[in-house]
């Protein structure tokens, strides 16, 4: 829609009413603001919706891999075999031993619920990148060192250095009754992986003390596996599913954490069509300032009809008086959209302080801080839908204006 240099100018008059028409200036400013604030709402709404999904999902991901292997009962007595099967699979990027197993951690007196894994030194290795103290090259077998995540040592109060004691209930028989085992090990290193009940569970050793500490033997437990995509990977591990039918069952992570995803994904919908209302109720204010503004102006309509103005002019005056508005919103939601997403931190923290709420408890929200992702098509299809919405709230006034009969009007001035 290309304007002409009359209709761009009583565009640009009537986007910026008189003194005489305050009113109308006012509700095209709150519309403009309406719109600024449903966008930025939902350019921040969804940016952390997706943040929190791909974090949650990087972290769960890089630490428990995209498929876990699991024998029935718990030992997989022919792992080497297995292992290799899996590794020559097409697709399969690394595949390792692992042990999982809950057990208690005593220390000070402090007795706390704990996950024990027991990993390669290729894998411990990998921690490195969420080191937070210590050294995880004395994770070496038989050394008797671990690494605890930071929030389980701050539950207990240890420290780099201190030796906790790790007791397995599952201990020797005696005369007199199972004994508890219960081993000292020291804690050589601090990791932090991002989730919550990660850090205040897991305790790290090499597989071998694993299996020492657990009394397995040289069994494992499961089979840890990344592979080339991880929305594939149970096409990828399908020969290996067939394969070990009876004998392991292999869960990929959409499996395995199953019901949290889909929670993600039902409340990201619901929070888009919740907080696009806001933007059409943005849209509504247009539509009502654009209507007083043509009963305001419904003289001004009639002599510029009388002077030759065709009423597709009328139409695209009006029609762009109204669409820059909400242009404006968008643009300025925009902006405020991102300004919020990138001071989202020190807002948070600053809520925090002035309400005394902790509103990002790590405890219910899995991540220890809020997390953003921005996809550009999703702020593209945003900003589509309220340039759209407000293009179509300025029809009916448009036509309102177009159709206005100068004879009527003016008869009667």
């Amino acid at each position: 829609m290309i304007l002409s240099p009359f209709e761009w100018t009583i565009a640009k008059r009537y986007m910026m009413p008189g003194r005489g028409e305050a009113f109308i200036a006012l509700v095209a400013g709150i519309s403009l603001a309406a719109v600024m604030l449903g966008v930025a709402a939902l350019i921040v709404v969804m940016s952390v919706m997706n943040g929190f999904r791909a974090e949650l999902l990087d972290k769960i991901v890089g630490l428990n891999g995209h498929a876990i292997i699991q024998a029935y009962g718990g030992r997989l007595d022919n792992w080497q075999e297995i292992l290799q099967d899996v590794r020559k699979t097409p697709g399969v990027v690394r595949a390792s031993p692992l042990i999982e197993q809950p057990l208690l951690v005593t220390f000070n007196g402090r007795v706390e619920a704990i996950l024990v894994r027991g990993n390669t030194q290729q894998d411990i290795g990998r921690l490195g990148e969420k080191l937070v103290a210590g050294n995880l090259s004395e994770l070496q077998p038989g050394a008797a060192n671990v690494a605890i995540g930071a929030r389980l040592a701050e539950n207990i109060g240890a420290r780099v250095g201190d030796t906790i004691t790790i007791i397995n209930p599952a201990g020797r028989s005696t005369p007199f009754g199972t004994v508890p085992r219960q081993v000292g090990y020291r804690v050589s290193a601090l990791f932090e992986i991002g989730v919550f009940d990660y850090d205040q569970a897991f305790v790290v050793m090499p597989i071998q003390d694993a299996q020492t500490l657990l009394l397995t033997g040289d069994t494992i437990g499961m089979i840890e596996v990344k592979t080339t995509d991880a929305d594939l990977a149970s096409e990828i591990l399908a020969p290996i599913t067939r394969k070990l039918a009876g004998q392991a069952k292999v869960s990929d992570w959409k499996t395995i954490n199953a019901s949290l995803f889909e929670a993600l994904a039902v409340e990201r919908v619901a929070m888009f069509v919740v907080l696009s209302i806001i933007v059409l109720v943005a849209v509504f204010n247009i539509l009502s300032s654009l209507i007083m503004l043509v009963r305001a102006k419904t003289r001004d309509i009639a002599i510029m009809r009388t002077m030759g103005a065709s009423r597709r002019s009328l139409m695209k005056i009006f029609v762009t008086t109204g669409f820059v508005v909400g242009a404006l919103g968008t643009v300025a939601g925009i902006a405020l959209g991102f300004f919020l997403l990138e001071f989202r931190q020190p807002i948070v923290l600053f809520v925090q302080w002035v309400t005394g709420i902790e509103l990002w408890d790590p405890s219910i929200r899995f991540l220890s801080e809020l997390p953003s992702r921005t996809d550009p098509w999703e702020v593209f299809t945003i900003c589509a839908m309220a340039l759209i919405l407000s293009f179509l709230a300025t029809l009916y006034p448009a036509l309102k204006a177009a159709s206005t009969d100068p004879v009527q009007v003016l008869r009667y001035e």
